[in-house]
């Protein structure tokens, strides 16, 4: 199971999925910044909405392993599992994510343009400057 430092994590998107490379962010809201990063690399199998609150992460079912696998056509080496309550509170939605490796990044990442970053700060990867 997938496990977070302490922190207000409530709001989540899909800040970043490039095919290869999925980038989850997530804050108490994140309209100018996030302070985590879920970073999975070498993903196989994606199921979750672009955007959702307070996922519960839990250990994923045999089903969901073998779905994965039947996707990926092999044993993933790592299989991420979730619930998030729907949007429009039909219950909880299940969320699977299968890649080779996931790490956690805590820091906080700007999603706007800022000329002077503290140490341990930094800019969101599709921040350009003014007029660029």
């Amino acid at each position: 199971m997938l496990e977070l430092p302490q922190g207000s994590w409530w709001d989540w998107d899909l800040h970043e999925f490039n095919n290869s490379r999925l980038r989850l962010a997530a804050n108490y809201d994140l309209t100018y910044y996030h302070g985590l990063e879920v970073i999975f690399t070498d993903v196989a199998y994606l199921a979750c909405p672009t955007q959702f609150s307070d996922p519960a992460f839990r250990e994923p079912t045999r089903a969901e392993r073998d779905l994965a696998r039947r996707f990926a056509g092999e044993e993933p080496p790592l299989v991420v599992a979730f619930d998030v309550e729907s949007e429009e509170g039909y219950g909880l939605l299940p969320c699977l994510v299968a890649a080779e490796s996931v790490e956690v990044v805590v820091g906080t990442v700007y999603r706007y343009w800022r000329d002077e970053l503290a140490p341990g700060e930094r800019l969101a990867f599709n921040v350009r400057p003014p007029g660029a």
